[in-house]
C-alpha cells in the first residue's frame, strides 16, 4: 500500500474531488467564512479558489503532504496568504486556543483515525463566536443504505486509504461540544449512494 498511498491515491483523490460538479458545493460550504481560517485536511488545496473575499488568511494542516508541486502552485496562486503545518504523531494541533474565526473540513472527517479527538481540537482552536463549516460524506439516513455502507466499509478503508463510508457526521460533531446551526443533507449527483450521502453545514461552539 506504500506506493499506492503515496503516488496513485493522491492523484485519484485530486481527480475525483476536483471535478467541476463539486465546485458549487464547495462555494456554498465556504461562503460563511471570514477572517483567519483554519482548514483541517488541506489535501491538494482544492478549496483555495472558493474561499470568499472576507477570508484574509488561511492556515492549513494535514497529516501528510500530497502532490507537492501541484499544491505549491495552487498556494502561490491563492489570493490570501497560506501557511501550512504538518500534524505530528500526537494528533494535537500546534495552534493556540481560540485562535481562529473559522474552521473548515471538506471530505476530511471520513478519514481521520481519531475523529473525536480531531473535533475536540477543532473546538479548542475556534473562537467562541467562530464558525465551523463542513462538507462531508457519511452515513445514510436510510437504514438499507446504511447497512450496505457497513458491509462495504472495510473494503473502502483499504481503497480509500482510511476513508470510512459510514460515519454519522452530524452526531460526531454534536458529541464534540458543537451546536449545529445549519445542516443540509442531500445526495451528491452521479455518485453511488453509499459514497454520495452528503452533510453540509455550520456549527458553533456550545459552551454550556
Amino acid at each position: 500500500m506504500g506506493f499506492y498511498s503515496r503516488h496513485i491515491f493522491p492523484r485519484l483523490l485530486d481527480w475525483s474531488l476536483g471535478n467541476a460538479a463539486l465546485a458549487e458545493h464547495r462555494l456554498a460550504a465556504l461562503a460563511p467564512l471570514r477572517g483567519h481560517v483554519l482548514e483541517i485536511g488541506f489535501g491538494t488545496g482544492l478549496n483555495l479558489p472558493f474561499f470568499p473575499q472576507r477570508v484574509s488568511r488561511l492556515t492549513a494542516i494535514d497529516s501528510k503532504q500530497m502532490l507537492r508541486r501541484k499544491v505549491a502552485k495552487r498556494i502561490a496562486e491563492a489570493r490570501m496568504p497560506v501557511e501550512r503545518f504538518e500534524l505530528d504523531a500526537s494528533g494535537r494541533l500546534p495552534l493556540d486556543n481560540q485562535a481562529f474565526d473559522g474552521v473548515v473540513t471538506t471530505f476530511t472527517l471520513c478519514s481521520i483515525a481519531d475523529v473525536q479527538s480531531a473535533l475536540d481540537e477543532t473546538r479548542r482552536v475556534l473562537k467562541p463566536e467562530g464558525q465551523f463549516v463542513f462538507l462531508e460524506h457519511g452515513r445514510s439516513y436510510d437504514p438499507r443504505v446504511a447497512r450496505l455502507q457497513d458491509l462495504f466499509n472495510p473494503i473502502q478503508k483499504v481503497i480509500g486509504c482510511g476513508c470510512n463510508l459510514n460515519r454519522p457526521i452530524d452526531r460526531l460533531i454534536r458529541d464534540s461540544g458543537f451546536e449545529i446551526v445549519k445542516l443540509e443533507r442531500y445526495l451528491m449527483p452521479d455518485v453511488p449512494r453509499i459514497l454520495g450521502e452528503t452533510y453540509r453545514g455550520i456549527a458553533r461552539r456550545s459552551d454550556e
